[in-house]
C-alpha cells in the first residue's frame, strides 16, 4: 500500500508544500481569528502533524496571532496557507487552508470547531459534529446546523 501524498501552494506558486499520510481531521473552523485570516465566514483546514508537511520554494511568512499560534502566508501574493500550533496531547500541528491544495476534493470535512463563535447568519448544511471550541477539547454542541 502506498502512502497518500497531496500537494498544494499559494496563488502565485512561490510557496509549495506536500503532505504525506492522512490528516487527523478536517475541520470547518468558525473562530474569529481564522475568519479574519481568510476573509471568509469559515475556514476549512486539514490538520496534519508538522512531520507530515514539507514546504518548498519561497519561505512562507508567519504572523503570530497569539503566543502559541502562527499563521503562515505567502510573502509574494499574500495567500493564507497555514495555522500552526502545539497541543500537549497532539504535539506540533500544521493545519493547511483547504483551498490551497491542488485537489481539495480529496479532503472532505469531518468536524466543526469554534461553532460557538460562528457568525449567526452562516451555517453549513451537513450533519458533522459541532464543537464549542477545539475538537480536541471535546465539548460537543450538536450534530448538524442550528434548527430554525
Amino acid at each position: 500500500m502506498s502512502e497518500v501524498l497531496r500537494s498544494g501552494g499559494c496563488m502565485c506558486g512561490a510557496v509549495r508544500y506536500q503532505t504525506s499520510g492522512e490528516p487527523a481531521r478536517v475541520i470547518h473552523c468558525h473562530c474569529e481569528d481564522c475568519r479574519k485570516h481568510t476573509g471568509a465566514p469559515v475556514a476549512t483546514l486539514p490538520v496534519f502533524g508538522t512531520a507530515q508537511v514539507a514546504f518548498s520554494g519561497q519561505a512562507r511568512r508567519i504572523y503570530r496571532s497569539s503566543p502559541e499560534v502562527g499563521r503562515g502566508f505567502c510573502p509574494a501574493c499574500g495567500s493564507s496557507l497555514t495555522f500552526e500550533t502545539e497541543l500537549v496531547e497532539y504535539g506540533r500541528l500544521c493545519a493547511i487552508h483547504i483551498s490551497s491544495f491542488d485537489d481539495p476534493e480529496s479532503l472532505p470535512p469531518t468536524h466543526h470547531s469554534f461553532d460557538a463563535e460562528r457568525i449567526s447568519w452562516f451555517d453549513v448544511a451537513d450533519d458533522l459534529p459541532r464543537h464549542a471550541r477545539l475538537v480536541a477539547e471535546g465539548q460537543l454542541l450538536r450534530h448538524g446546523p442550528v434548527k430554525r
